[in-house]
């Protein structure tokens, strides 16, 4: 052979190899992703973080359900010819072949309307493969993009002859792990994310499934092995790698199911009340699916790629999006000293018909003009944006557990909740008022009230809402996190938007960064939060996990700031305690980062406590910076922000089950400026149980040279206010 035929050979080999295998390498080089086919034609990728595994080879492809042979194909009942073919067609796992595949590089910086910084820089590397299947004639785009801190994929459909409309039996996205990894992990549920954090090895979820599956209002654990993303594990060389989506629209959420003999984790969608997972028509995608990695747990914390994987701001006005300081008529009710219900005589209630000025009120209804009146006062006093008010609208005495269609319309008050006077009070203080949406999970119901009851707060003066979908869903036999009620969720936010009012929902479909698309939507609770405390306490450690799982995705409305801590001072039945110090407390307003933070205690106890409540009046609720000084997920977390448009600083840490003791360096302070530095701290004897509400307040001038050495105490923390002395 002449060395001309040789070369050809040679050159011939590796376009062949080429079409086969692909590497994708990151912007600085430390993470690396192979993709190629298997010789089953099944797409293929690992990732790799400085030469160290972190997916091994995984499979991609989805499982579509089978069609109905039966059915005819259009308007004159025409008898499908392709039956044959049905079977092979469900496949869109295998027998692809590379047809095409691009790279290309990107790099932009924008700006949030609202978030932890004011920029933030989008640069990744892209790799487009275009798959053919010959069997079908059908093709399908996997688009990965490698950022410096993590890997995001995706499916995407174009139209074509052979693949137009279909339906979703399941997504088998893999993600094998490369041993038995530390998990942080809630057990995998179609209808709640409230659960305690387990920490474990990937082996152990099995066998510690069924303790961690407590009661709630709404559940349907799928699985023995079944956990919720976004997942947090750390290996034992030292990574630490994040499973999560991004961009969850127009499908269902993904959760993951655990082959424990094989570590293997399989994307497991949640059903409709038909068990489908996604009716699906082309051009259309995937959400991204997303891998963060690390060797250092700050930077998961730091990572933005669940934003940046989401599109743009697709609102043309931003300036009426205000984040938000509030208080509100709500833990009384929570702890059971208060009640939602107007009365305690009606065991049925039939809007329109049920007269309540026929009944005897029960004395202990919250939401009462002169009780919310006093909250106006306090938080015009302290400076506050707006006032929360829970149990204001009929209906509340039967709203839970009977399935019930017409629970509520969102517009009609109880008899001692005078709406006009509360609005022009309000008004007269320089204070909004947020309505409160409880829609007890019948969506048919609240979808038909919409427009009006969003009228009615514009009417009204409200333009934040916080809405609820305690219970399970109506349409019956629907779960919180399917493709129908993800898009009632992104509905309900952008028909708010027509009317300029931000949405805080609770219970809903954990966010995905969604945000940015919509920043109106300003807040999510899509975990366990304060009011669990009231319900017998989260775990000590719950503040120092939620940051690395729940928060990939978007700011919480975790509603901090208990000071006190003993839940039968409010209500002699209630023996929880909170298990938390003030400081901690205080901690929260800057590591629970949310736009939309909440003073959740009453003013009375903030009355007992005002020194250190003032870091509550201080502390900013939108940022220019952040600096993520200490993580160490089940442990601790210290955190500094800069104010927007200051330069004044605010420093949090949150410690669980072992305390935690800093040597805070405050290098990020500007060189040649001086400042003061109020911190506030646990006491040397504070203890969540023992002594939470012991606590110091020093003041002590701090450069960026200072050092300074803080102790939080086991389920305590510490909370500085920084201000440049001008």
């Amino acid at each position: 052979m002449n060395l001309k035929k040789q070369l050809t050979l040679a050159a011939l080999c590796c376009c062949a190899l080429a079409l086969h295998a692909q590497k994708l390498v990151s912007p600085d080089g430390n993470l690396v992703m192979n993709f190629s086919l298997n010789n089953a034609g099944a797409p293929v990728y690992e990732l790799f973080y400085k030469d160290k595994a972190v997916i091994k080879p995984s499979t991609l492809g989805l499982e579509l359900k089978k069609e109905d042979a039966n059915k005819k194909t259009d308007f004159e009942w025409t008898e499908r010819n392709d039956k044959d073919l049905l079977d092979a067609k469900t496949n869109l796992m295998t027998g692809f072949k590379i047809a095409n595949t691009e790279t290309s590089t990107f790099d932009e910086t924008w700006k949030p309307v609202w978030g932890e910084e004011s920029q933030i820089r989008n640069h990744y590397n892209e790799l487009e493969v275009t798959l053919n299947q010959p069997s079908n004639d059908r093709s399908m785009v996997l688009r990965f993009r490698l950022f410096n801190d993590g890997l995001g994929f995706r499916y995407e459909f174009p139209q074509q002859k052979n693949l137009n409309y279909f339906v979703i039996k399941e997504e088998h996205s893999q993600f094998a792990m490369a041993g038995d990894h530390t998990a942080f992990w809630i057990p995998g549920d179609y209808d709640t994310q409230e659960y305690d954090y387990t920490t474990s090895r990937l082996s152990e979820i099995r066998g510690k499934m069924k303790s961690t599956v407590t009661e709630n209002s709404s559940q349907y654990v799928f699985s023995p092995t079944g956990v919720q993303t976004a997942l947090m594990m750390k290996t034992d060389d030292g990574l630490y790698i994040n499973l999560h989506e991004a961009a969850l629209i127009d499908y269902a959420c993904m959760h993951l199911n655990l082959d424990d003999e094989k570590m293997i984790f399989e994307s497991w969608l949640t059903p409709d009340a038909k068990e489908d997972k996604g009716y699906m028509q082309t051009p259309c995608n995937t959400p991204w699916r997303t891998v963060i990695v690390s060797d250092d747990a700050r930077n998961i914390l730091a990572s933005r790629i669940t934003l940046n994987l989401n599109e743009p701001c697709k609102l043309t006005d931003t300036s009426w999006i205000k984040p938000t300081k509030y208080i509100g008529v709500w833990w009384d009710m929570i702890t059971g000293k208060g009640s939602w219900a107007y009365t305690d005589e009606l065991a049925s209630v039939k809007l329109g018909e049920t007269d309540y000025t026929k009944t005897k009120p029960n004395g202990k209804h919250s939401a009462n003009t002169a009780n919310v009146k006093r909250y106006i006062d306090f938080a015009a006093a302290h400076g506050f944006d707006g006032v929360l008010v829970e149990g204001w609208n009929q209906g509340w005495e039967d709203w839970f557990g009977k399935s019930k269609d017409y629970v509520f319309d969102f517009v009609t008050p109880y008899p001692d909740f005078d709406v006009k006077e509360i609005h022009q009070y309000a008004a007269s203080k320089g204070v909004k008022m947020i309505m409160h949406h409880e829609t007890s999970s019948s969506v048919r119901n609240y979808e038909r009230h919409m427009d009006k009851a969003y009228q009615f707060m514009v009417d009204n003066g409200y333009n934040a809402v916080k809405s609820g979908y305690v219970g399970d869903i109506i349409p019956r036999g629907e779960h919180h996190y399917s493709q129908w009620m993800v898009n009632h969720y992104l509905y309900a936010v952008t028909k708010a938007a027509d009317y300029k009012i931000m949405v805080n929902a609770h219970e809903a479909v954990r966010p995905t960064g969604v945000c940015r698309t919509y920043p109106n939507l300003i807040g999510n609770e899509s975990a366990r939060g304060t009011e669990y405390e009231s319900f017998g306490g989260n775990n000590v450690n719950h503040t120092t996990i939620l940051p690395f799982t729940r928060l990939i995705g978007g700011p919480m409305d975790y509603t901090p700031g208990i000071f006190e801590t003993d839940c039968s001072k409010m209500n002699p039945t209630n023996h929880s305690q909170v298990r938390t110090t003030i400081a901690r407390q205080l901690a929260l307003y800057v590591t629970m980062y949310s736009p939309l933070q909440m003073a959740a205690d009453i003013p009375e106890n903030y009355e007992r406590f005002m020194d250190a409540f003032q870091f509550i009046k201080d502390v900013a609720v939108d940022w220019d910076e952040t600096r993520y000084l200490e993580a160490e997920p089940g442990e601790y977390i210290t955190i500094a922000r800069r104010a927007k448009n200051t330069g004044d600083w605010f420093v949090g840490c949150t410690a669980g089950y072992n305390g935690h003791t800093s040597n805070l360096k405050l290098d990020f302070l500007t060189p040649g400026k001086k400042y003061v530095a109020t911190i506030y701290a646990d006491a040397p004897d504070a203890h969540w149980q023992s002594n939470p509400q012991a606590y110091t307040i020093t003041e002590k001038k701090v450069t960026s040279k200072t050092n300074l050495k803080l102790k939080a105490a086991i389920g305590g923390g510490y909370a500085i206010t920084i201000k440049e002395v001008k």
